[in-house]
């Protein structure tokens, strides 16, 4: 029977085919006791050997393969209609989902980016079995090249089958995870320097970097419960007392990842509200100094009008006395010069202690 794409498939945005890979398959191998027996160059050979070699299992790494390459391996290793679907649509959440006898784990790897300074997020699918793994990633990161060959270094604990291999992609995820944490941590103290420096895109920064954290935290916190779990069920799915140990390792990791995480988003909290205290200071400092110019330029107008209507009294007498109308009172007075005088000095000076009492002078 055929299977159907899932419903799914409609939301997925990735393109249809990335032309600069060749095929999805990036290696294929076949392990007995711990030691590459077989590299077939197809799905079919990988299979063939490994029916014909009980106790075998085979190690498929898939990077961003059509949906119908999904489907076909699909259908050879009896894969779950879910899980394919899944990690057809990717974007998924870091998860654990047993589906019978095979096991369905869905990560999240991270990286971070010196020259951007930003953190780029991939997403990686396994499928594990009693005789096979299937990885398939959806991004570069991680590098399963290298887990391939830490695990064909060490045969002991290659011989103990799919679960050691899981074991060694988690230790490589979270062993990821430390130049992130180390990058968010400059990218902090960075940020932390541009607040107290007064640097208006420091907001901008402290917003695109709590995105990042926000993202890593969705990518980390849930390894712990799955790393817990997979703890909790090693000897019921034979793994051995070391493996465990190993468990236990890569779990203690995630768990200081996570607590760094937590501790990144709540230092940028904490910055993001020094830094609007800082901005708020910095308004209510130009606010004061814009009312203490003000208040300095309201006296400097008051001095003016002041003096204006000082000025303003001798000019206005002066003015009157010097129409020169035959019929004006005073105009022939012997003493007009001297009153009119006095009545500019009496005027001046009554206005002048006028403003004076009211600090206008």
């Amino acid at each position: 029977m055929k299977r159907e794409l899932a419903p799914e498939h409609s939301m997925d945005p990735r393109s249809a085919h990335d032309e600069t890979i060749k095929q999805s398959v990036v290696d294929n191998a076949v392990y007995l006791n711990g030691q590459r027996v077989d590299s077939p160059i197809s799905l079919g050979g990988a299979i063939t050997t490994l029916r014909e070699s009980p106790g075998a299992m085979a190690w498929i790494g898939l990077y961003r393969p059509e949906d119908d390459e999904l489907i076909k391996v699909a259908e050879e290793f009896s894969l779950h209609d879910l899980a394919i679907e899944d990690a057809i649509v990717a974007h998924q959440r870091p998860k654990a989902d047993r589906y019978g006898t095979t096991l369905f784990v869905v990560l999240r790897a991270a990286q971070y980016l010196d020259q951007p300074e930003k953190v780029a997020f991939g997403e990686l699918h396994v499928f594990l079995g009693s005789d096979f793994v299937i990885t398939v990633r959806h991004s570069e990161a991680p590098d399963l090249a290298v887990v391939r060959r830490r695990m064909e270094a060490d045969p002991e604990l290659l011989r103990q089958g799919p679960q050691a291999v899981l074991y060694a992609i988690l230790d490589a995820v979270v062993d990821g995870y430390a130049p992130v944490v180390a990058g968010l941590q400059n990218d902090i103290d960075e940020i932390e320097v541009q607040v107290f420096g007064g640097d208006p895109a420091a907001p901008r920064r402290i917003y695109s970097l709590s995105r990042e954290v926000i993202e890593f935290q969705r990518a980390t916190t849930p390894l712990i419960a799955m790393l817990d779990g997979f703890i909790a069920g090693s000897t019921k799915y034979g793994a051995d007392e070391e493996l465990q140990r190993y468990l236990r390792d890569v779990a203690d990791h995630a768990i200081i990842v996570t607590e760094r995480v937590a501790g990144f988003r709540q230092m940028l909290q904490d910055i993001l509200i020094v830094n609007s205290t800082l901005v708020s200071q910095a308004q209510n400092e130009e606010m004061t100094k814009l009312t203490a110019a003000s208040i300095a330029q309201g006296d400097e107008v008051k001095k003016i009008s002041a003096w204006a209507a000082i000025l303003f009294a001798p000019t206005l007498v002066g003015t009157i006395y010097g129409m020169n109308f035959d019929s004006m009172p005073e105009l022939h007075w012997t003493f007009g010069y001297p009153w009119a005088i006095a009545l500019m000095a009496l005027v001046c000076t009554t206005l002048y202690v006028i403003f004076k009492r009211r600090d206008w002078l």
